[in-house]
């Protein structure tokens, strides 16, 4: 168990330190060009490398093994290092007109395809960082208490958002739906003013409106929604996803700035999404484009709401963190629509609206306390993998993301980059933190091409008759061979033929090269054809030929005393012999130099019996049924297995078997029969008579016990009480005095007839 463990640790080691170096196991290829493309292969161009039987693969190859075959690594070993360049790499920093929240900020890449790399980025939100704040409301008629609330909300939200930085620019904008059935009612009266109830006025509904792009007045904020008024529609949802995408797209009109860019959309209701437009007769997708007209209004008409998808991207594109004021209804709703939207989260919004300020505030460190760095428009074929290291032992997964990170802290990240195919040319992408609009610019080439030099035409090394690159020849028409020497025979289609067996498919049986006609075998082949596999004979105890032969094109030549498939059967018989140089000890046969025991017997010289006392029960039986005579013994052994065995009478002594009679033993002799020994069993004894007298014993002896113990606690209690006699007699006082209680007789009387003399 513990050689287990330490195999598994060793394994693991061996597997992250692969994934942290980029280990990997070369795979030859013919030329220079393909041997770049496979992860940790070299070429080698040194001429006079290859042994005239081998092929251009043997050239590429790991770069100590090119090196332990004597190739130059100086001069002729081609293997070009990954590397990365700092194109721009500032110190982050936050002052009040250099504000840098992620490093580095440029860096380029030289990549081997298949061989990782990896570097460190760091970011720290600054504290500070001005701050666009658009708040998007719906204006459907249940809003109608919001509203009131808003209008004396934007000096609330500036003040509460200079806890995070000094510098706030506040904008509102408003929604409601299509103005088209079944969303809008079409009826002329209820379009002028949408009201459920006729003493109510409302303002006509539409799609989105900017009221006031964004500002640091605070001021003209709660002038602009003052001037508001409640709109209304048919149905429960609304047109949201309409307000966000203009919000979004719309820069200039926003006038959205390079900063921390927020998006507060409330609502009471759910919203419509792609593919609703249709019950209005809009099949149209969203194109993603800002259609704000000279009024700051935004007709929905013409296009279908946007995916969920689309807004996501976009929302991501333009740097927006969007947060979710809602009623705690339609929270479900929105925090599903959360999870499918990067930087959005969700807060519940009281009926009236009046803790949209100390929502904002907690949505905001929500939004901030959580870093997520990605990547943009990578090259295809290049895997980006991050390791975050605010979390201990963090795997490498497709996003770094660290949560719960304040202001001022710093999060480290490492990326790991590795290409699985080549880029024709430089390609460049983007890495950035979510709702930050910094970013890390990287390019990446591969290093797929071999600088060898220069071509030569007719080269001497290719016997003039080819063009030497990178070591290797590439032959004039009619030449081949590794230096062109062999010159292809006019008439024949190629060497190859003479190189296939029987028309064989294949050249050389798969298992060799044709050099001008003739096939080099691979080492363990042979045979005109490299038909003959001298490493797939018999095997025995996982040995070629049991190691006692050798492998002839998939057939076993035995050495002397050895034969057998896989020369695994030994013709010798030492290892049968027993004393007296029986094989066996008479009870088997020596095959291969090992005992096959007859039946009933068993052990490496089969010199033991199987079920012993079993098997010779019936001999015994036979002997104590007819007492035992000379001729009855003889009777007895007539019959198997008793016919081999010898028997013999001995004095009473212990033996492992028995009967109802007789103790037995058998063991074998070294002449090859059979002994068996016999005797009496000891004289039995009346278990009855033994069994009652032993209780008879027991009971008196313990009825005595009782009467002794019994008469001495009777004797301890008398002399326990004469002994309290005798003290308390002592103890007794007896008083003389005359009892008070006694009175002398106060009446004489004279008896007449009695005398007294004189």
């Amino acid at each position: 168990m513990k050689r287990i463990v330490v195999l598994v640790i060793v394994l693991l080691h061996f597997v992250q330190q692969s994934e942290t170096q980029g280990l990997q196991r070369c795979v030859p290829k013919p030329n220079c060009t393909e041997c770049m493309k496979s992860p940790g292969c070299a070429w080698c161009n040194q001429m006079g490398f290859l042994k005239p039987e081998e092929s251009n693969e043997r050239r590429c190859d790991t770069e100590e093994s090119l090196k332990s075959r004597h190739c130059d690594k100086e001069k002729h070993i081609i293997n070009p290092e990954p590397k990365m360049d700092e194109l721009k790499n500032n110190d982050l920093s936050q002052g009040p007109y250099d504000v840098i929240q992620i490093k580095p900020q440029n860096l380029k890449f030289k990549l081997r395809v298949g061989v990782p790399q990896t570097f460190k980025v760091s970011f720290k939100r600054a504290e500070g960082f001005p701050i666009d704040l658009y708040y998007l409301m719906d204006l459907s008629f249940s809003m109608r208490d919001d509203l009131d609330e808003i209008k004396h909300l934007g000096q609330d939200i500036v003040a509460t958002l200079g806890n995070f930085t000094k510098k706030i620019r506040i904008g509102f904008g408003s929604f409601v739906d299509k103005v088209a059935l079944p969303y809008v009612s079409q009826v002329k009266s209820k379009k002028k003013n949408p009201c459920p109830s006729r003493s109510t006025t409302c303002q006509p509904a539409f799609s989105f409106q900017n009221i006031l792009s964004l500002t640091e007045n605070a001021g003209d904020f709660k002038k602009e929604v003052s001037r508001q008024a409640i709109s209304g529609n048919l149905d429960s949802p609304e047109g949201g996803f309409d307000a966000i995408m203009q919000a979004a797209v719309c820069q200039d009109v926003i006038r959205w700035h390079n900063v921390t860019r927020i998006l507060v959309y409330t609502s009471d209701d759910t919203f419509h999404i792609a593919g609703d437009g249709r019950l209005a007769g809009i099949y149209e997708p969203h194109d993603g484009k800002c259609h704000l007209n000279g009024n700051n209004t935004y007709d929905g008409t013409k296009y279908d709401y946007p995916s969920i998808g689309h807004l996501s991207r976009v929302l991501a594109a333009n740097n927006i963190q969007l947060i979710f004021a809602v009623t705690e209804e339609t929270v479900p709703a929105y925090q599903a629509l959360s999870k499918l939207i990067p930087q959005s989260v969700v807060g519940v919004l009281k009926k009236d609206s009046s803790n949209v300020v100390q929502l904002i505030s907690e949505a905001y460190n929500n939004l901030s306390s959580t870093i997520l760095l990605e990547h943009q428009g990578a090259p295809q074929g290049l895997d980006v993998a991050y390791k975050s290291h605010c979390v201990d032992s963090a795997p490498w997964r497709k996003s770094g993301e660290c949560m719960n990170i304040k202001i001022d802290e710093q999060v480290d990240f490492t990326v790991r980059l590795n290409i699985s195919e080549c880029l024709g040319k430089e390609r460049e992408f983007h890495f950035k933190v979510q709702g930050i609009s910094e970013t890390l610019k990287v390019a990446v080439e591969t290093l797929c091409d071999c600088d060898c030099g220069e071509r030569e035409e007719s080269s001497p090394h290719c016997n003039n008759s080819g063009t030497l690159n990178c070591g290797v020849c590439s032959c004039d028409s009619g030449f081949v061979g590794q230096k062109c020497e062999c010159e292809q025979q006019k008439g024949v289609a190629s060497l190859d033929t003479s190189c296939r067996q029987n028309n064989a498919s294949q050249v050389c049986s798969g298992h060799g090269h044709c050099h001008c006609g003739v096939c080099t075998c691979q080492i363990s082949h042979s045979g005109t054809f490299c038909q003959c596999d001298d490493n797939n004979c018999p095997r025995n105890n996982n040995m070629l030929c049991g190691g006692n032969g050798n492998c002839n094109c998939s057939t076993c030549t035995c050495w002397a005393n050895y034969t057998g498939s896989a020369c695994e059967c030994s013709m010798l018989t030492d290892e049968c012999e027993t004393e007296g140089n029986r094989h066996c000890s008479g009870h088997g046969q020596c095959e291969c130099n090992r005992c096959h025991c007859n039946q009933d017997f068993t052990g490496k010289h089969c010199s033991s019996i199987v079920n012993t006392c079993q098997n010779y029960k019936k001999c015994i039986e036979c002997i104590s049924e007819h007492k035992g005579s000379g001729e009855e013994v003889m009777r007895c052994s007539k019959d198997p297995p008793c016919h081999s065995a010898k028997f013999h009478y001995i004095e009473q002594e212990e033996l492992p078997c028995s009967t109802d009679a007789l103790m037995y033993e058998v063991k074998p002799s070294p002449d090859g029969s059979i002994l068996v020994r016999y005797t009496d069993l000891p004289r039995s004894i009346d278990r009855t008579f033994v069994i009652i007298v032993s209780s008879v014993s027991g009971i008196i002896v313990i009825g005595i016990a009782m009467i002794l113990v019994c008469r001495l606690l009777l004797e301890l209690h008398y002399r326990s009480e004469y002994r309290s006699f005798i003290n308390a007699q002592k103890d007794s006082k007896w008083n003389e005095a005359n009892n008070p209680l006694f009175q002398d007789a106060t009446t004489t009387t004279v008896n007449p007839m009695h005398f007294e003399d004189d």
